[in-house]
């Protein structure tokens, strides 16, 4: 099995809305003192609702921060995945159940104050939005992140539910800390 170590200073976390990508690149960059890059808050501008920046910001601050010699990176925005993974030298696909990614969204929009990769100046509401792309619009992204999976050569590692994704924080000795 591929551990933390084989992924390299430069990982990429991709998966479903709410899935644990944010948590997880935290506690890695804790773990292996990277720099912890979640991608929802380069793309929206801080202190709105979820607004997006105009994307040519957008593009300029995903440039800048796989620049960086060390990093984890959370977050899919497929159109700049290409540049992302020509950089990254370890990839994480989480693949949780979108029954988990469901509960998660509700916990987080009803329950949670601070959490990982937040929009600063932002307090999660539920959404029709987002409730429809969690269920509707995810399901047929994941055959897709499954075929990048399988095409990639980097060194990488999937994880489909929440056990195999527990293990993992237990073998590399990663923590889930609170956020600030």
């Amino acid at each position: 099995m591929t551990t933390l170590a084989d992924l390299g200073p430069r990982i990429c976390v991709l998966g479903p809305s709410n899935s644990g990508k944010s948590t997880l690149a935290v506690a890695i960059a804790r773990h292996r003192q990277l720099q912890a890059v979640h991608l929802d808050q380069l793309f929206h501008l801080s202190h709105t609702d979820w607004q997006p920046r105009p994307e040519a910001d957008f593009l300029q601050l995903h440039a800048d921060a796989i620049a960086q010699e060390r990093w984890v990176m959370d977050g899919n925005y497929s159109r700049c995945l290409p540049a992302r993974l020509a950089r990254a030298t370890g990839f994480i696909l989480l693949d949780l159940p979108t029954r988990t990614s469901l509960l998660r969204y509700f916990r987080r929009s009803w329950f949670e104050r601070n959490r990982h990769g937040a929009l600063a100046g932002n307090q999660d509401t539920v959404k029709w939005a987002m409730l429809h792309h969690i269920a509707v619009v995810t399901p047929p992204h994941r055959r897709r992140y499954d075929q990048l999976f399988e095409g990639i050569a980097l060194p990488k590692l999937k994880l489909a539910n929440t056990r195999q994704l527990q293990r993992f924080y237990e073998t590399e000795g990663l923590a889930r800390e609170p956020a600030p």
